[in-house]
């Protein structure tokens, strides 16, 4: 029990996203979610890079018919034909990315203006030192959400977050406990 967190809804449709272990870690260092691209375990250099964040098309009311979306060097979800427009494509994608040891999801579409929130920048939300939340930064016009409110830093735009769930991929045991965990 978190008394600073609502409880998962037991209603709601849940769709696998990978391995913890498949999404580097970006720390304040980093740049935009999708470029530079990064290995997963600094420690091992053998490792293919691979972008900061994945993203996800889910339909609406069955996303158990979700599907990972190929990403170009710039962030922008690589479109099914030419004739598509970038904003159509970006509706029903959710972003999934881990900054500083916590995994998040949002909305790819920039509620402003249909601009792809994987070319975003994760921030810190600090007072005076102290990291109060997590945000992050649009590139288009600079406007930054909090990544557990959705909230805006201006005007009355929020973006929509969704519910992270970690699950163990097998029972839980003595030798696992340091298992890697679905997201």
């Amino acid at each position: 029990f978190n008394a600073f967190r609502a409880p998962s809804r037991s209603d709601a449709d849940w769709f696998l996203v990978g391995l913890v272990s498949s999404f580097p870690d970006l720390g304040s260092d980093d740049d935009n979610l999708i470029q530079p691209r990064r290995t997963c375990n600094t420690d091992d250099t053998s490792l293919e890079p691979v972008p900061g964040c994945k993203v996800f098309q889910v339909p609406p009311g069955n996303s158990s018919q979700s599907t990972e979306v190929p990403l170009s060097a710039d962030g922008i979800a690589e479109p099914p034909d030419s004739e598509s427009e970038i904003g159509a494509d970006l509706k029903d994608q959710v972003l999934v990315f881990r900054h500083k040891g916590k995994l998040h999801a949002i909305d790819h579409k920039y509620p402003h203006s249909s601009f792809p929130l994987s070319q975003g920048t994760p921030f810190d939300i600090e007072d005076f030192g102290i990291v109060l939340s997590t945000g992050l930064t649009c590139p288009k016009h600079g406007w930054s959400f909090d990544l557990f409110s959705g909230m805006a830093d201006r005007g009355s735009y929020k973006l929509k977050v969704w519910e992270v769930q970690l699950r163990d991929k097998t029972p839980p045991t003595d030798a696992s406990k340091n298992a890697d965990q679905e997201v």
